[in-house]
């Protein structure tokens, strides 16, 4: 199944490193045009060096009105496909919890998601074109795990708010969905995880018996873009090896 992207323009948020530097560029190869966002100037100059064609715009997306200054349709220009990768996670035991992590955790993982899609799909809505918008959310979501208590709730947040931006757009053509991976073996993926038992208490839940590959997540994130899913939206797409059917 070949999937093209010729003629669209793409934005992906978190775009310098895993996920999201995998996207941007996998979006280029498909034939989109594609703008790579994300806070750190390092990872988009690198970025820029692998592939000259990526438009970077380097921005905090918790900075609510330096996001809109950079990412109004004006300046990056009509997009029509937008990946929400961008996202922070910090580990803390619920009864440690601070409100400053709370708050931080909240604003990147929802609050920014919620805004940035808010920009791209009012120029999707004013063109008539449609679109498709995909939210990286994560297994998280939907089951407990020791430790991530912001972490959970945010994902699980962003579920809720991929259910109904999927209602609320689909009246104008404008299909959202996320997909929820296991852990990924992305660089920070594979530091996290290099050790054997400590990995075991992992992949012992996962029928497959694996983590997932970055490979494994952008190419659901593809699909889910494409019009290969054209009646495809408000959905959770697990990519975890079968982790959450168990």
């Amino acid at each position: 199944m070949e999937i093209s992207f010729a003629g669209k323009r793409a934005l992906v948020t978190g775009a310098g490193k895993g996920i999201g530097r995998a996207t941007a560029l996998a979006l280029v190869r498909c034939g989109a045009e594609v703008t790579a966002v994300t806070r750190t100037r390092a990872d988009l100059d690198s970025l820029v060096l692998e592939c000259p064609s990526i438009r970077p715009v380097c921005v905090d997306l918790a900075n609510w009105d330096a996001t809109d200054a950079a990412l109004r349709d004006d300046v990056v220009g009509p997009i029509d496909l937008l990946v929400n990768n961008a996202a922070c996670a910090s580990l803390q035991p619920f009864l440690e919890v601070t409100p400053e992590e709370f708050d931080r955790s909240f604003s990147v993982n929802v609050k920014a998601v919620l805004h940035v899609s808010q920009l791209v799909a009012r120029g999707m809505r004013s063109r008539g074109r449609g679109g498709a918008i995909v939210n990286i959310s994560s297994q998280a979501s939907k089951c407990a795990l020791q430790d991530h208590t912001v972490y959970c709730a945010t994902k699980a947040a962003l579920d809720m708010l991929t259910k109904v931006m999927a209602l609320e757009l689909g009246a104008h053509q404008i299909r959202v969905n996320s997909v929820n991976p296991t852990v990924v073996m992305t660089e920070m993926g594979r530091l996290g995880w290099s050790d054997p038992a400590k990995a075991r208490t992992m992949t012992s839940r996962i029928p497959l018996g694996r983590f997932a590959e970055v490979e494994d997540v952008v190419n659901s994130v593809l699909f889910l873009l494409s019009d290969k899913s054209a009646m495809t939206n408000g959905v959770a797409l697990p990519v975890d090896g079968g982790f959450l059917a168990c």
